[in-house]
Formats: structure tokens, sequence, C-alpha cells
């Protein structure tokens, strides 16, 4: 692999030559997903954490969250327009959209989670459990039968940065709300700081990452009632960088149709920042490479095959002959 070397993202800087050197085949099983002939680009800077991406099909926008600013921000897929979406947004961290179309978001400054109906109304899902205020619901995905799984790890809770420096007063943990009962079931609370989290394409899978003490990402069974089982280290994601291991971490992820599970990494300094590619047998094929840190990211566009990453003050997106296996 090529020493990384950050390139100017400025929208009057000289394009980058054909096939982007920063979409790195690791594995051949990675070159039917890498288009030759697209690069990547910045569409939006100069925020302070941008977190949270998610693809409204609907109305063909971009959603994310810039948390220390307490806003939300949109883009626009036609003509590639950015504005504010919602200020304040109760230092909102992971977002995602129902199979209804409405907007779910993870709230660290209210310690909940949120739907946001057709009508504008807000519907709190969550704020609770055991009679304790959650930590600071972290991300947030949804299933086909209507249950949505979040992640508590309380990091808007530690400090002012990210929402209200308060007590912890769970163990950080994962949870389900029953879409019949509403009722908040812990699932798993295993982890150390349990953060990003993903299905598998066939939902039996669910991808948990832990950016507390280990680093890594764990893969659950999901069984038929919903409880998870035979978890396994799925990657360490240590990664050897110009000779040097580097132990970065990961934090939101996302399946493909494929199986393949897109990380979005950091920490590791140059050449390691950006997405990782791992197929289902948890070998690493592939690498896009940012010059910051990637938050998170998902799959958007009309085919689900444009990657869109929040990275540190930035947003990044990119055309991949992969598509999104789920709707955000």
């Amino acid at each position: 692999m090529d020493k990384y070397t950050p390139r100017d993202y400025r929208p009057d800087a000289a394009p980058i030559g054909y096939p982007d050197p920063d979409i790195i085949a690791l594995d051949p099983r990675f070159n039917k997903y890498r288009l030759g002939a697209t690069p990547i680009k910045r569409i939006a800077t100069g925020y302070l954490w941008s977190e949270g991406p998610a693809w409204n099909g609907v109305g063909r926008y971009l959603l994310w969250s810039d948390i220390p600013n307490n806003v939300q921000w949109r883009y626009l897929n036609e003509d590639h327009h950015v504005s504010v979406f919602r200020n304040p947004a109760d230092y909102s961290n992971g977002n995602t959209f129902d199979f209804q179309g409405r907007q779910i978001a993870c709230e660290h400054g209210t310690r909940r989670v949120v739907r946001y109906e057709h009508s504008g109304a807000v519907t709190v899902l969550a704020d609770r459990y055991d009679g304790k205020p959650l930590n600071a619901p972290n991300d947030v995905v949804v299933h086909p039968d209507g249950g949505i799984w979040f992640t508590d790890p309380g990091y808007g809770t530690m400090a002012n940065y990210e929402g209200f420096k308060g007590e912890l007063l769970l163990k950080e943990a994962v949870y389900r709300i029953d879409p019949v009962t509403a009722q908040i079931v812990k699932v798993t609370d295993d982890l150390d700081k349990p953060n990003g989290l993903c299905f598998s394409p066939d939902y039996k899978k669910l991808y948990i990452v832990d950016t507390g003490s280990p680093q890594n990402i764990r893969v659950w069974n999901v069984t038929d009632d919903n409880q998870l089982t035979d978890d396994i280290l799925f990657t360490d994601m240590k990664m050897e960088i110009d000779g040097v291991q580097v132990a970065g971490g990961s934090d939101g992820v996302r399946c493909d149709t494929d199986g393949n599970l897109w990380a979005a990494a950091g920490w590791g300094g140059a050449g390691y920042d950006g997405v990782h590619i791992f197929a289902p047998d948890r070998t690493r094929i592939g690498l896009i490479r940012l010059p910051e840190p990637c938050s998170n990211l998902c799959f958007g566009g009309p085919r689900r095959n444009r990657l869109f990453m929040t990275a540190s003050q930035s947003v990044y997106a990119v055309y991949v002959e992969a598509q999104g296996a789920h709707i955000s």
C-alpha cells in the first residue's frame, strides 16, 4: 500500500486522477466493488464533530448531526445544496429512518430516543430503563418487525461538549424497543462502550462496535425471539501501516447486500482513517482513506450505491459498486 498523503479537497483544487488512489483493494474480492472512474468527494465541511448520517429515500437527502453545535444538517441530492435541517437538535447523535419514513434520533441532551412523526410531532420512544434515565443513546437501527435497537454508552453525559455532563446511572448496554408493547428490553450489556451497530442483510446477525477497552467489533446471532447468542470477535481493527502495527478503532458500521461490513474507522493516523471493508469471513478486503477520522457512514442515493461518510469536521461521499443492505 502506498504511503498516504492527504490531498487537497477544496472545490478549486485540481481534480484527482483515476483510479482514485485512496480507494484500495487489499484483497481481490474488493475489486468488484471499486469503481475505476469515480472520486471521493468532500460534500460539506466546517463542523465540529459530524455524526449519524442517514439517507431519506423519498426526499432524496442525506441527514446528519453536528453534535457539539447542536444542529442537524441536510444535503440535497439534486443540486448538492447543504442547509440546516433542525436547530436546536438536542445534541442528537445517531439517526435513521423507519420503514414508514419517519426520522428516529438518539439525543444526548435529553438522554432519549425520539421519533419525528409526519405531522412534525415528537414521540419519545425511550428515555428510561429500570426506572433510571438512560445514559445518552448513541446509535440506532430498525428491524422489519418494527423493533428499534439502540446503544447507550453515555458519551453525551460524560462531558459538556456533546451534551450535558452528568452521572451515568446505568451499565452501558444495548436495548430493543418492542413495536407492540413499547417495552424497552436490554439485549446485552457485555460491551464496555457499545456504539455503532447494524444488522446483516438477512437480519440474523447483529454487529456492534465497542469503542471502550478494548476497541473492537463483535457479532451476535439474532434468534427468532430477538435474543442475542453466540457472539464472537469479528475484528479488533488492528492494521499494519508502513510496517507498523496500528491499533485504531471503529465507530459506525453498515452492511451491503453481499454481507460485507463497512466500518468507519479512526484514531490510527495517516493511512488508517476512513472506511475499512470486511468480507463476511472477517477478512479486511478494502480501504477508503480519508484525511480525518471517520465517525459513521451510510449508503444512499436513488440506488443505495453512494457511500456517505461523516468524518470529524466534514462529510465525504463516493460511488461504489455495492448497495446498502438496508434503507438507511
